[in-house]
Order: structure tokens, then sequence, then C-alpha cells
């Protein structure tokens, strides 16, 4: 076999190929979870990855309320915030992104817990943004998406 003849296939948008993809998140630690999750999103688990467009699924998490934290991290950690005016520095928790989940004045599916982490593990660029939105998060085991026939992701066997 001459394996100089081997060529490296780039994904194009038309041969993107996007799947529905359903996790529960009953059990897992938050962080591990959000990197199967980020990888996901960015297409990485893929053959034909391609760094410069968005060729990840789209991700439904679900049992978003059941996520752990180790030790104390849901009450202890803080994460800042600047609003941009002088004494503007905001600090909260994961315990108050997750009460804040909740309150009707969120987006279904836009759980502020899990996009803060997310986000923080996507390119900052157009793209990442981009990809940002293929998420969905919600805090029960229900979700608006059967129609597009999701696949259940068992991630305790994804490396």
């Amino acid at each position: 076999m001459d394996t100089l003849s081997y060529k490296t296939l780039s994904a194009t948008p038309a041969t993107i190929e996007k799947k529905w993809v359903v996790i529960d998140a009953e059990g897992q630690v938050l962080g591990r979870l959000c990197s199967i999750v980020a990888k996901i999103l960015r297409g990485k688990n893929k053959p034909d990855f391609t760094p410069n467009l968005d060729c990840g699924d789209n991700v439904i998490v679900i049992n978003a309320d059941k996520v752990i934290m180790t030790n104390d991290k849901m009450n202890k950690r803080e994460y800042l915030r600047y609003t941009g005016y002088p004494g503007g520095q905001r600090a909260f928790t994961p315990a108050d992104l997750m009460e804040k989940s909740y309150k009707k004045t969120v987006h279904a599916g836009k759980h502020p817990l899990f996009i803060k982490v997310v986000k923080g593990m996507l390119p900052k660029t157009k793209l990442g943004a981009a990809q940002l939105r293929n998420l969905y998060v919600y805090n029960s085991a229900e979700h608006p998406f059967g129609d597009q026939n999701p696949t259940l992701l068992d991630i305790n066997k994804i490396k």
C-alpha cells in the first residue's frame, strides 16, 4: 500500500453531519462532564474534525440539578465578573447559579452554571459562540427535542 497517496480530508459545510445527543448528568462531576460536553460540541470526537468549522453535535444535558462538585466547591468556589463601573466587581458561587436556573427569567435550556463552565472550555471566537448555542441544559429529565430523535450517550464509556 502506498502511504504517500493518503490525503488529509477536511470537512466542508456540505459534508458535516450534525447529530443530537442526550447526556444524563445525574451523579456526574461538573468539570469532567463539561469537558466531555465541550469536546462533543466542538466535534473533536469525530474523525473528520475541522477546527475552523462547526462540525460538533447538538448536546442536550438532562438532570442538571443532580450534578455534583467535589468537596464543598458548590458553596466555596467563587466566580467573578465585572460590570465595568467602579466598585462593580460581583462574586457568585455555583450554588447561586444553580438557584438562578430555576427562575422564570432564565431561558429554557440555558442553565447559567453549565453555560459558564462550558463557555470557558470553548474557543473565545464567533465559532465558539456558535458552538455554545448547540448546548441545551435542563434540570429535569424532560426536554422538548423528542422530534430530533436524540441518542442517549453514556459518558462513563467516553475517554
